[in-house]
Formats: structure tokens, sequence, C-alpha cells
């Protein structure tokens, strides 16, 4: 990890893998992630952690599976939302859209449990950034 700034416009272009986050910086013990998202990405929840996401570009959407029911909140682009820990959930962008995520360090994208994991999610701790 570096101590220079670091252009997130400059780490996004520097990958296309889509729902494989890369680690930007890090702060205490927790990651601050970029990641290129569309489509689905699949059910999961993190038991011992919330999971806070910034949308930068596009439209994300987060359906929930909460105590009340199903519900699914839309966050275009310049909005934050925090999943509760053990909320399971599933993001999906209808179209291209980029995200930051703080996360804690070593925190596998798919949570704790998870649906199975289709051949283009990659089940990632966050990938080191290559500039």
């Amino acid at each position: 990890m570096s101590n220079d700034p670091v252009a997130l416009a400059q780490a996004l272009a520097s990958f296309d893998a889509l729902w494989s986050p890369r680690i930007v910086t890090r702060v205490n013990d927790y990651d601050v992630r970029v990641a290129k998202v569309e489509g689905e990405h699949l059910w999961h929840a993190h038991d011992d952690t919330d999971e806070f996401f910034l949308v930068l570009t596009g439209d994300l959407h987060i359906s929930l599976r909460e105590p009340a029911g199903e519900r699914t909140v839309h966050l275009p682009q310049g909005s934050v939302f925090t999943v509760p820990r053990g909320t399971e959930h599933k993001p999906h962008a209808p179209t291209s859209a980029t995200i930051l995520l703080f996360e804690p360090t070593g925190t596998p994208t798919v949570g704790t449990h998870h649906d199975p994991v289709p051949t283009h999610v990659d089940a990632t701790t966050g990938h080191p950034l290559n500039l």
C-alpha cells in the first residue's frame, strides 16, 4: 500500500473485471475498495460486519431480506447505503456502474454465507491495485 494519493478514475481504468474489487487504500483495519459492477451479484450475508456502499457512477440496486420481508433499495450516483451485518442482500446494477466499498481487511465479497458462486463472480478479499 502506497502513501501516495490515488485517483479513483485511474484506479477504475486499470481493470475490467466485474464484481472484482481492487483495494485502493486502507483505513485502520478496513479496506477501501472500488469495483465495476453490472448485472446481478448473488445473495449473501456478512455475519460479523456491516457493508458500506458508495455509488460513484451509474445506479445500484440492493435487494434485502429483512425480518419485515424483502425490499430493494435504489442507489443513484452519489448515494451511500450501509447493509447491516447479518442481513442477506443481493446487489445488482441494470447497467454499468462503479462503487466504493468499506470492508474489514480480508472480508470476502460473498460474505460468510452465500448462494452458489457463479463463474462470473470473483469471490475475493480484494485484489491489490496495480497502477
